[in-house]
């Protein structure tokens, strides 16, 4: 999954401020008289162009008194490299002779006392583009130090998850170090709570008198000169006792069947702990052995086995509560219940997956106040498309809710369908505080064309305002539809933990956190993306923040911008007409209505998705000029296209907002099922003018498009641009087309081909398998007619858990170009199975397409394939889900410089100096972990280290949240079709 948007730059004003200063150190610049030296001075020198223009450009300059006494008169020296002239200052006077400058405060500020600072500003003149900082700062002939880093600190005590009990004293302990200079303090947080503080190595405090409840502890570091950086969080439970933990704590079991509980202590204990296990309430036909467990100082952690059985009397459904208890301890509860002896497998898998991913012990939510947020895996090590396990996306969310719908339709219990739901408007879609300035958006005017490049050192890409740009013609019945000017779509990356230190718009230390990767064009992998926060403050990164390793302009403005990724809204959609169809039918659709008529709001808004960037029109739109703009729906295109786009100016006084969609359209994002749904079922029907007619249209384009690209053999292709390299370039001579739109075997990026990963198959075809399952539509049979023997030739299933599904996919060749009353046969489009894998949640999703087609056309040999598919998964289940050992031979990009012959690697432009939060340096010659630190005080860091350094390449049990719930939902699915 990626996400790109253009960094707009403000056009109400010339210019903005800079926040990010400059402490530079040298010699004394030639030519000016400085005064007589002082020898205890000691300064730093913040120094910032505050706006910039073709031949000018405006700074400001501050100096910190560092010393111990005050500096009575000073005298600021420095030498200009690129031949600037300064015009005009203020707060002070100046002399300049060649580039060498001297500055003098004026008569208020003319001593700095100790610990304080002065400030001036000023305005001067330049040639060309060069306008370097300079390099040699010296108040009073003394050389200023710098530049000033922040600190680093990681907290080292306690370890992540630890708990504690009521009373008990919590060692606190944080290792911080400052590169330049020292750490003046390290203070310790719980939450927002400052708890205290040390000032000496190693930094420790003792926190006594915490109460019963879940805390995230923090520290921060405070260097000699006043930057700060706040740590990663641990998590830290405070227990009102030494207590029992059990997963999972609920239960469900076959009649004359059995299950397992893990059972473990929560904290070491002093000596021996004998723990019963009994009955507490319920039916003698639930029985659990063995009767004790003991635990010692060396065991408490490890996990020990409690066998829950029932008895096959035949009997009605029965329950009962159980209890693990210790002399001592807080008890761990076990609630128990009977499902039918003649339950399919199906469900009994279900409810166990289901009750482990929903264990708080087994690690794949966090909980914030009740909501539960979903990490992207449970594991933090973890690369692919978040580039850390502790993200999470919106595909995450959107398969939360399906876990959740799942269960409803099973157990017919809707309150947690709905807490999803709400916690998904909370944390993942923007509120109004986030996207404050969609007042001031010009459907006339949507955005300011930036061309996109097929290498990352062809950024920052220039804007460009005379290159014409087309109005957005649903902004103004949204607004009407909604009475809001926000838009109402999942921003796709969050930083759960707030592990990078962005924050919320720049405070640091608010979780979660709106973040961004992807910005660079086709060639940018997750191995070469640098993390920017999704509200740009220029708190962190250079001195316009991050902007400007994107784009290019004059000035740039401090701004918000969220990137949707369609495939996950359009997921929501989807399982929000599942949900109402099967409360519906259990008589409790009132229960989810107000979530359903959320879900018709944001497929209205993910109508944005179906336009061209910039809003173009469509077919045939060959250069970034000579393409015209679009008017009305001819910018539509009707597909799922690889995301839409929004952003903003922070300040609410400012006057600019901007909307983009996207003109390639991957086949693994469509969603014609949601589309039937957005259409056709009055509960998903949009209120606006026009959204279901474009949903309705949307629906047979959608069809076509995966007609189109379906092989020979019958894998589905790639997809399709309007926008050549995305930058409206000419394509290559013979390019078939779709509606005018050029056929890409790899839409969007190339590193890997976006095509390659057997994924996208299984994702798309999963929701044409279910839209034909559903409604019988003759379009989807056609289609899913020669895909599903396709993959069926190339999935082997075995015995004792052994499968292999298709994994990289090699392709050949183009359909033939369009013609929707005689389409071609597409002879010549041909793909081939390079490799097959053991995917766990892919596997599950394939399962998923071939059990909607068995009970939609009656084929056998689809149903027996796609049972075996879960019956293999069955055999690789352990304590937190099902998984299977993975060997990461990709992870040798770790420590990848940027190499300009292969364009590869993490890519900074010259000159481009930044920092991260935490205080890693953004430059050229940075790799992947040079600003990642954090990822060295990983556990699982030595196997991915020993594996850099020359050994075999490490392999990870991973629990990635979607994959779980994937099997989660293709076990129920099961149910749900076979009974």
């Amino acid at each position: 999954m990626r996400s790109r948007l253009p960094v707009r730059p403000s056009r109400a004003r010339p210019a903005t401020a800079l926040a990010a200063a400059v402490a530079l150190t040298a010699a004394v610049g030639s030519g000016v008289e400085p005064v007589a030296a002082v020898a205890d001075v000691s300064c730093t020198v913040a120094y910032s162009v505050t706006n910039e223009w073709n031949t000018g450009f405006g700074a400001s300059v501050s100096i910190r008194n560092e010393g111990a006494d005050a500096v009575p008169d000073w005298n600021l020296t420095w030498t200009f490299a690129d031949g600037q002239q300064i015009t005009q200052l203020w707060n002070g006077s100046f002399t300049q002779s060649g580039g060498a400058v001297s500055v003098r405060g004026a008569d208020w500020q003319r001593s700095i006392a100790p610990g304080a600072s002065v400030s001036f500003g000023f305005n001067g003149s330049k040639s060309g583009s060069a306008n370097r900082a300079p390099a040699d700062f010296a108040v009073n002939g003394v050389s200023c130090v710098g530049p000033n880093r922040a600190p680093t600190v990681q907290v080292t005590k306690p370890a992540d998850n630890a708990a504690f009990t009521v009373a008990t004293p919590i060692e606190l302990e944080a290792a911080a170090a400052d590169s330049d200079g020292s750490v003046a303090s390290v203070e310790f947080y719980a939450g927002t709570t400052r708890l205290g503080a040390d000032t000496t190595a190693p930094f420790q405090y003792t926190w006594t008198g915490a109460t019963a409840g879940e805390y995230s502890v923090t520290a921060r570091a405070v260097d000699n000169v006043g930057a700060a950086t706040v740590s990663a969080p641990v998590a830290v439970r405070v227990l009102s006792a030494p207590a029992v933990v059990a997963t999972p704590s609920t239960v469900h079991v076959r009649q004359g069947d059995s299950a397992t509980v893990g059972v473990k202590l929560a904290t070491q204990p002093t000596g021996s702990v004998t723990l019963d296990v009994a009955r507490t309430a319920g039916s003698s036909d639930l029985t659990a052995t063995p009767a004790s467990l003991t635990f010692d100082q060396n065991s408490w952690n490890t996990t020990k086995e409690v066998t829950i059985a029932s008895s096959a009397n035949g009997g009605a459904l029965a329950s009962a509560t159980f209890s693990i208890a210790g002399a001592g301890l807080t008890s761990a509860t076990l609630d128990v219940a009977e499902i039918e002896a003649n339950a399919s497998d199906y469900r009994a898998a279900f409810l166990e997956q289901y009750n482990k991913i929903k264990a708080p012990a087994s690690g794949y939510f966090r909980d914030f106040d009740g909501l539960l947020v979903p990490y992207h895996s449970v594991e933090t090590l973890l690369v692919e498309a978040p580039d850390h396990g502790h993200q999470t996306t919106s595909e995450a969310f959107s398969y939360y809710l399906w876990l959740e719908a799942a269960y409803g339709q099973l157990e017919g219990d809707w309150a947690p369908f709905n807490q999803a739901w709400a916690s998904m408007e909370k944390f993942i879609i923007p509120s109004h505080e986030d996207q404050p300035t969609n007042d001031r958006y010009n459907a006339a005017d949507p955005a300011t064309y930036a061309p996109e490049h097929p290498r990352m050192d062809q950024y920052p890409a220039v804007l460009d305002g005379d290159v014409p740009v087309g109005s957005d013609p649903i902004a103004a019945e949204l607004r009407s539809a909604y009475g809001t000017p926000d838009i109402y779509g999942m921003h796709w990356l969050l930083d759960v933990d707030n592990t990078y230190g962005f924050g919320r718009c720049g405070d640091g230390t608010t979780a979660p956190a709106y973040m961004n990767t992807y910005q660079r064009g086709s060639s940018e992998s997750v191995w070469e993306t640098i993390p920017q926060p999704s509200c740009d403050t220029f708190a962190h990164g250079g001195p316009n923040g991050y902007l400007d390793l994107f784009t290019k302009d004059a000035s740039y403005a401090k701004q918000w911008k969220y990137t949707n990724a369609p495939d996950a809204d359009a997921r929501a959609v989807q399982v929000a007409y599942l949900a109402n169809q099967w409360a519906t039918a259990q008589g409790n659709g009132a229960q989810v209505a107000d979530v359903v008529k959320k879900a018709s709001k944001m497929g209205d808004y993910l109508r944005y998705a179906m336009f061209d960037k910039y809003f173009k029109r469509i077919g045939n739109c060959v250069g970034p000029s000579a393409c015209p703009a679009g008017s009305g729906k001819n910018s539509s295109h009707y597909l799922m296209s690889w995301y839409y786009a929004w952003g903003g100016a922070t300040d609410t006084a400012a006057g600019w907002a901007w909307r983009i969609g996207d003109g390639a359209a991957h086949q693994g994002y469509q969603n014609p099922l949601a589309a039937y749904a957005l259409a056709n079922d009055p509960a998903l029907r949009p209120i606006s003018a026009t959204g279901a007619t474009d949903w309705a249209q949307s629906l047979d384009r959608q069809l076509e498009f995966l007609q189109w690209l379906q092989s020979a053999d019958g894998g589905i292709a790639g997809g399709a641009t309007n926008s050549w390299e995305g930058q409206y370039a000419t394509p290559p001579a013979g390019k078939s087309t779709f509606y005018g739109m050029y056929y890409d075997e790899q839409p969007v990026w190339h590193d890997p081909p976006s095509n390659r990963w057997f994924g996208f198959q299984a994702w798309g075809l999963e929701r044409v398998a279910a839209l034909y399952q559903l409604n019988g539509d003759a379009r989807a049979k056609k289609i899913l007619d020669k895909w599903v023997p396709w993959a069926i030739a190339n999935t082997t299933v075995g015995t004792g858990g052994n499968f292999q599904i298709p994994s990289d996919l090699e392709w050949t060749g183009q359909p033939d170009t369009w013609n929707p009353s005689s389409p071609g046969g597409n002879a010549n489009l041909r793909v081939r199975v390079l490799n097959h894998s053991q995917d766990v949640g892919i596997a599950a999703a394939y399962a998923k397409i071939l059990l909607n087609y068995a009970a939609g056309s009656g084929n056998a040999e689809a149903r027996t394939v796609g049972e075996g598919l879960l019956d293999a998964l069955l055999e690789h289940t352990d304590s937190l889900g099902i998984a299977i050992p993975e060997t990461r031979t990709d992870y040798n990009r770790f420590d990848d410089e940027y190499n300009s012959s292969t364009g590869e690697g993490v890519y900074v432009p010259q000159g481009w100096t930044g920092e991260m939060p935490n205080g890693d340096p953004i430059a050229a010659g940075a790799d992947f972990l040079s600003i990642r630190s954090f990822y060295e005080d990983d556990p699982q860091w030595p196997k991915v280290e020993s594996y850099l350094d020359g050994g075999a390449a490490p392999a990870f049990t991973y629990h990635r949240f979607w994959a779980q719930a994937e099997i989660a939902t293709a076990f129920s699915l099961h149910v749900q079709l076979f009974g």
